[in-house]
């Protein structure tokens, strides 16, 4: 019988699709190890071949980092490149438990989001729009810059926005912008944004926390004027 090759493979059992549809949280050990070496030998699938690796180490991902080079090389489709791929994987790994989780910018209130925003802007000379990203705990996932424009005014995208957070698993958000110009008020066109993104965030469930005006030295909080 031929042996089937991981491309022969039903998609949805290829270690890459199902990564991509699934989460790396649920392949095996192998299936990880697979994507990292690529491909097999004529006699085994990269899954396989990783199977039989790990079986060698109690199927213990410390005693494989403990392998060499050259005791990985003697299985049949693991060249250097493959078992230096195998162990960066393994110290990466040993790295990473070892440091202490990333901190997230607490984003709760007004002041707090100028203070994170106001070294990204206050140097500008034309307008741009950045969106805040956050958990139910107001914990920043990620800032991204959504437009950037002239002197006056910069388009906005609700669309983009939306799509951002969806794709982010974000439920609260915040939208900030820079006036160059250093006059915090805001405008009619400032006022009709915020009313397009606050409708979009009510209708998707998003909780749309505020929207700043940054510039140099003070802000706009629509939340603290009680517009929001």
């Amino acid at each position: 019988m031929k042996r089937l090759s991981i491309a022969d493979w039903a998609e949805e059992d290829r270690p890459r699709e199902k990564l991509e549809r699934l989460g790396a949280a649920a392949l095996s050990n192998a299936e990880l190890l697979a994507i990292l070496i690529g491909s097999g030998s004529t006699k085994e699938s990269a899954v396989e071949l990783m199977k039989r690796v790990l079986g060698d180490c109690s199927n213990n991902l410390n005693t494989l980092g403990k392998m060499t080079i050259r005791e990985l090389e003697q299985y049949n489709g693991l060249g250097p490149a493959k078992a230096v791929t195998i162990l960066a994987a393994c110290e990466l790994g040993k790295r990473r438990q070892a440091e202490s989780p990333e901190k997230r910018a607490d984003l709760s209130s007004a002041a707090s989001i100028y203070e994170y925003m106001h070294p990204r802007m206050q140097d500008l000379d034309v307008e741009e729009a950045w969106i805040l990203l956050m958990n139910q705990n107001y914990k920043l996932i990620k800032a991204r810059r959504i437009s950037h424009g002239g002197i006056s005014e910069t388009a906005v995208d609700v669309r983009i926005i939306l799509k951002e957070a969806l794709l982010s698993g974000a439920t609260v958000l915040a939208l900030c912008h820079n006036h160059p110009s250093n006059n915090p008020l805001s405008s009619a066109e400032d006022d009709r944004l915020t009313q397009r993104v606050k409708q979009a965030c009510d209708i998707m469930r998003i909780h749309f926390l505020d929207h700043l005006i940054i510039t140099d030295g003070q802000y706009y909080s629509y939340r603290e004027r009680g517009r929001l």
